[in-house]
C-alpha cells in the first residue's frame, strides 16, 4: 500500500506504465463534478469508477482483495478511512474470488487504518487487502482500476 498526496504522484509513475496516464487524468479533470459511473481511459486496462455511497462503521466494512487490478482510491468529498491487512493474512473467506468482477471478500479485520482527505490517494496492490468506505454520511470517491498484466 502507498499513501500520498496527488501533488506527489510523479514519485510513483515508474511503478506501472499506466500510473502516469491515470494521475494526469485526475489532475486535469474536476472529478468532484463527474457523474457516478465509469470513465474508460484504456479499455479494460485502465478506467476510473466514480462512486457515491453511504459511509459505514469500521466493523461493517468488508475486507476485499483483487488479483487482476491495482486500485488507486481517492475521496472527492470529505474524509474516508480505509482499513488494510496483508492479503496473506486473509484466511476467512466470506465471498470467494469472482474472476469476472476481480474481487474476493473476507471476514478478517484490518490491522491498520489510514484516513484520506480529498487529493490524497491510496494505492492497493494484490497483496493489500483493504476495507474502504469507512466514514460518516455520504462519500463521493474515485477508484482507479489498473490492470496488472500489460
Amino acid at each position: 500500500m502507498i499513501v500520498d498526496n496527488l501533488a506527489e504522484s510523479t514519485l510513483y509513475e515508474a511503478l506501472h506504465p499506466r500510473f502516469k496516464q491515470a494521475f494526469d487524468y485526475v489532475k486535469q479533470h474536476d472529478l468532484s463534478k463527474a457523474s457516478v459511473g465509469k470513465i474508460v481511459l484504456d479499455d479494460d486496462n485502465l478506467f476510473i469508477s466514480v462512486a457515491e455511497m453511504e459511509g459505514k462503521e469500521a466493523k461493517a466494512a468488508h475486507t476485499e482483495t483483487h488479483q487482476q487490478y491495482i486500485d488507486i482510491q481517492m475521496p472527492l468529498s470529505g474524509s474516508e478511512t480505509i482499513g488494510w491487512i496483508a492479503t496473506d493474512d486473509c484466511k476467512h473467506v466470506s465471498q470467494s474470488y469472482d474472476a469476472i468482477k476481480d474481487i474476493a471478500f473476507f471476514e478478517d479485520q484490518p490491522t491498520t487504518y489510514i484516513s484520506l482527505e480529498p487529493r490524497q490517494f491510496a494505492i492497493f496492490f494484490p497483496h493489500d487487502g483493504h476495507a474502504p468506505g469507512i466514514t460518516s454520511g455520504k462519500l463521493k470517491k474515485i477508484i482507479i482500476k489498473i490492470r496488472i498484466i500489460l
